[in-house]
């Protein structure tokens, strides 16, 4: 758990991270969602990269130069359980009220949560 809260361990990197969950994937996107400074987002793609949890994919818009998107890996895809455990045990004891996003299953309809259970 420590480990995992040392590649975790800025504010910048929840909210880069939060927007990858999103789809965003190119840099002036991330600066822009998360309010954050240009060397912040930087600093967060590039320890999140570093963990394998996001990997750059080279992309040139015509006429343009060759940029860099992210996107999530495999490791990086596997965090949105705790994500979305975080959310709602901050919805749950740090909001007043419902909190601001709830996720729903397609087929059913029905509010998803996030509980532990016991394996097979």
């Amino acid at each position: 758990m420590a480990r995992t809260l040392d590649v975790l361990s800025t504010k910048t990197t929840f909210l880069v991270l939060r927007e990858c969950f999103y789809g965003t994937t190119r840099f002036e996107d991330f600066v822009s969602r998360t309010s954050a400074s240009a060397p912040a987002v930087s600093r967060a793609l590039r320890q999140l990269e570093d963990a394998q949890i996001v990997a750059r994919v080279p992309y040139r818009e015509q006429g343009s130069r060759t940029r860099h998107a992210y996107e999530l890996t495999t490791a990086g895809e596997d965090l949105l359980p705790v994500f979305l455990a975080l959310m709602e045990w901050g919805d749950a004891h740090l909001q007043h009220g419902s909190g601001p996003l709830a996720f729903y299953d397609r087929r059913t309809r029905r509010r998803l949560r996030i509980h532990v259970a016991p394996g097979p």
